[in-house]
């Protein structure tokens, strides 16, 4: 989702959008970090068994190195991330909370799991059908960032100038990295 309107935020969003309206907080990379994903992959497995096509650590806390909001996230591929009945009533039982469904955009859904509400760790587990682009596009980026110093200094240098701003709702923050996003990836493809 990028660049999104206040109320298409609040089409796809279940339950309440509660504005942010603070500092996005980055920390610097915690080697902690693919061991609590670890866990999240054991978690999504033992609760989908085969219906869990791809479990991958994405986001920032998947790069080495890179600063990042301290929430893992987790890519999973479904067969058809439509048929909600395959899979959120286990993904739910399994602790995590359907947060945001988008239809129009490659079936996307999103769940999370938050400290605040008594989780050991915040975590965004986004779903997908299979052969959607998107999956190779987050995938293509995170191991070019991976690879990557140069690009991965200069995304951290934005995160970092971005997180100093005051933000209304978190995904006014994601949608500001776009451009940065959208200039490595063109240059991820180019190698």
């Amino acid at each position: 989702m990028s660049g999104v309107s206040d109320d298409e935020l609040r089409s796809v969003t279940i339950g309440e959008l509660k504005p942010f309206a603070t500092k996005v907080i980055v920390v610097d990379y915690d080697s902690e970090w693919p061991r609590a994903f670890a866990e999240e992959e054991a978690c999504v497995r033992g609760a989908l068994g085969d219906g869990a096509l791809m479990v991958e650590h994405t986001g920032s806390t998947s790069v080495p190195g890179l600063p990042a909001k301290p929430i893992i996230d987790v890519l999973l591929v479904v067969a058809d991330s439509g048929d909600e009945s395959a899979y959120v009533p286990a993904l739910e039982a399994a602790g995590y909370t359907l947060r945001i469904r988008e239809p129009n955009w490659f079936e996307h859904r999103m769940f999370h799991r938050r400290v605040e509400y008594g989780d050991d760790r915040d975590v965004n587990l986004h779903v997908f059908p299979s052969g959607v682009e998107e999956i190779d596009r987050i995938l293509t980026f995170r191991d070019h960032l991976r690879a990557n110093d140069s690009d991965r200094e200069e995304y951290a240098a934005v995160k970092r100038d971005l997180a100093t701003r005051e933000w209304k709702f978190v995904q006014n923050y994601a949608d500001a990295k776009t451009p940065v996003i959208e200039e490595i990836l063109r240059r991820a493809k180019a190698d």
